[in-house]
């Protein structure tokens, strides 16, 4: 591609060259070849500057929007200077009318080259179609002998165009095209308001000189066309033709300008250095984002043992498809990147100042990414602990229900055989009566001890009817008086009952035991999203979380869930249980 860019960089030199000297032998005031020269001369600046645009920024249509605009005006001249030359004026009338669309085109679809709403892209097809229309028209009908006032021909000798088909007068309908652009431009004018409305700062920043370039233009056109009919600027109007030079400049120049800068990145990088040093981690986004103007900025950060990129929190994020509306910016070599920033497109237009601000940060990304693999790691134990304790509570839920439909089904069964064995015996048998009588109630201990184990494993109750009916079942079999402050009056999520009750359950199994306590009070309220578990008994106090395997399960359940959990259990003074337990709904 370099390759062809410098091609079309000598071709366009040579032709801007070859212009500008065919006018010299021509019969023509030396004012108008002076002015030629200036003309060409400005020519080949803008086509310059759009090429070394296009060689920095090949991913983007922009420098090639930039290296078209002064070709298509350099040739639709060439129906002037060679006039007597069939293939010159072909190609002079075919490209008259292509500076408007390709205007348009690229001012609108700044700074990607690409066009990104609809609107726009209907704008630029009429406006192409306009230039297509009043380029056939010259192309097939126009009459080389008769008057026309916009373009001040009279000439008999005059080449036709190669594509040209019948003698029309087409001077009415190319000033009823003229007329077109009254209504275009203002319509111009105002998608180009609207694209600076939409921007981001940054972006707005970015497009700002090109901007007022492009408004410039256009007030020129308008302020012409009201002036003199006509939106061309004739080289004989001394006025006119110095500011149409100066408007032609303004466009490649505020476009090259903006882009090769280097004085306020120079100093908008230094700035970034010293605030990165006050920068705790887990903030160097916000101050890129400050610096490279861009608010909807992100950071990805690249994590080499999980292959990934990660946001400051340690969560997975996806690098989307370079776009109109998003573009990537990785840092580092491919092979080892340190991390990618997420940005407005508008932004690579500024590469220089990408580049130096993102090795002003490299060490403070070091750090960043240090940060969020630690977190990435932490999540991923709190995800396993939540995994372990969901497994487990499954497990509880499948031997209940084993306990439920196969022992305790069986026991029942025996129950009822014994029953049935003991009629059939009758009184007379007082002696296997009076056994089968004792084996009936061993059998009915066994089947309330195997009930309560089977509750404590994971209550039916629990599952069936929820926590507060759960709670309200423990407070029952209690053997310290309970008193039920509040239960929430909705179902919670499974793990969060299940945490909940056993958290209650264990704590009313440790205060029968162990705190000699004369009552209980327990509490169960959903607030900000978080189920807060508070129980308090008034007993002797002393009880240790990291003594003993019970309250610590507790702890590690609750912390598992992302929760918090406190106990304060002075001596003498009572033990305080305090769980927040997420909702998931």
């Amino acid at each position: 591609m370099r390759a062809v860019r410098l091609l079309v960089w000598l071709a366009g030199s040579a032709l801007c060259v070859g212009m500008a000297r065919a006018v010299g032998p021509v019969d023509q005031p030396d004012l108008i070849k002076h002015r030629a020269i200036v003309y060409f001369a400005t020519a080949f600046v803008g086509l310059t500057i759009g090429v070394l645009v296009w060689e920095r920024r090949p991913d983007s249509r922009t420098g090639l929007l930039l290296t078209a605009l002064p070709f298509v005006e350099v040739l639709s001249q060439a129906r002037w200077i060679f006039w007597n030359h069939a293939l010159p004026v072909t190609i002079g009338f075919a490209s008259m009318s292509l500076y408007a669309p390709v205007f348009a085109h690229l001012i609108l679809s700044y700074p990607t080259g690409r066009l990104t709403t609809r609107l726009d892209r209907v704008f630029v097809a009429v406006v192409y179609a306009y230039a297509t229309t009043s380029a056939l028209l010259f192309l097939l009908f126009f009459d080389t002998r008769a008057p026309h006032d916009r373009y001040e021909i009279e000439c008999w000798d005059c080449a036709l165009p190669l594509t040209h088909v019948a003698w029309r007068d087409v001077h009415r309908a190319s000033h009823v095209l003229d007329l077109t652009l009254l209504v275009v431009a203002p319509a111009f004018i105002g998608l180009l308001i609207r694209k600076l409305l939409r921007a981001t700062p940054g972006g707005r920043r970015i497009e700002l000189p090109l901007s007022i370039a492009a408004f410039a233009a256009v007030a020129q056109l308008l302020a012409h066309f009201a002036l003199n009919g006509s939106p061309d600027s004739p080289w004989t109007d001394t006025p006119w033709f110095w500011i149409s030079i100066v408007v032609s400049l303004a466009v490649p120049l505020s476009l090259g300008v903006g882009l090769f800068f280097g004085r306020r990145a120079r100093s908008a990088v230094a700035d970034l250095v010293v605030e990165l040093q006050r920068t705790p981690p887990g903030h160097v986004q916000e101050a890129l984002a400050r610096t490279l103007g861009d608010p909807s900025l992100e950071l990805a950060l690249w994590l080499p043992d999980q292959a990934s990129y990660v946001d400051s929190r340690g969560a997975k994020v996806e690098l989307p498809a370079a776009g109109p509306h998003r573009a990537v910016t990785v840092l580092g070599s491919s092979d080892s990147p340190v991390a990618a920033l997420l940005h407005d497109p508008a932004l690579l237009e500024r590469p220089g100042l990408l580049e130096a601000a993102a090795a002003a940060a490299r060490l403070a990304l070091e750090n960043e990414r240090l940060q969020a693999e630690l977190r990435a790691q932490l999540s991923e134990l709190r995800a396993s602990r939540a995994r372990i304790v969901q497994a487990g509570d499954d497990e509880r839920r499948r031997l209940e229900r084993n306990l439920h439909d196969g022992a305790q089904q069986r026991l029942l069964s025996l129950g009822l055989a014994l029953q049935l064995a003991r009629a059939e015996l009758g009184a007379e048998a007082n002696g296997a009566s009076s056994l089968l009588v004792e084996a009936e109630d061993e059998l009915r201990a066994a089947l309330d001890e195997l009930r309560e184990l089977a509750r404590g494993i994971h209550p039916a109750i629990l599952t069936d009817q929820g926590l507060g009916a759960a709670v309200r079942s423990l407070a029952e079999r209690s053997s310290v008086p309970v008193r039920i402050v509040s239960l929430p009056g909705e179902r919670l999520d499974e793990s969060t009952e299940a945490a909940s009750y056993f958290l209650v359950s264990e704590s009313l199994a440790n205060c029968a035991k162990y705190a000699h306590a004369s009552t209980v009070r327990v509490s169960i309220a959903r607030r900000n999203g978080n189920a807060v578990v508070d129980i308090d008994d008034n007993g002797v106090g002393g009880a240790d979380a990291t003594r003993g395997s019970g309250l610590r399960g507790l702890s590690d359940r609750v912390q598992a869930l992302d929760g918090t959990f406190l106990l304060e259990s002075p001596v003498g003074g009572g033990t305080h249980v305090h769980a927040e337990i997420p909702c998931a709904s």
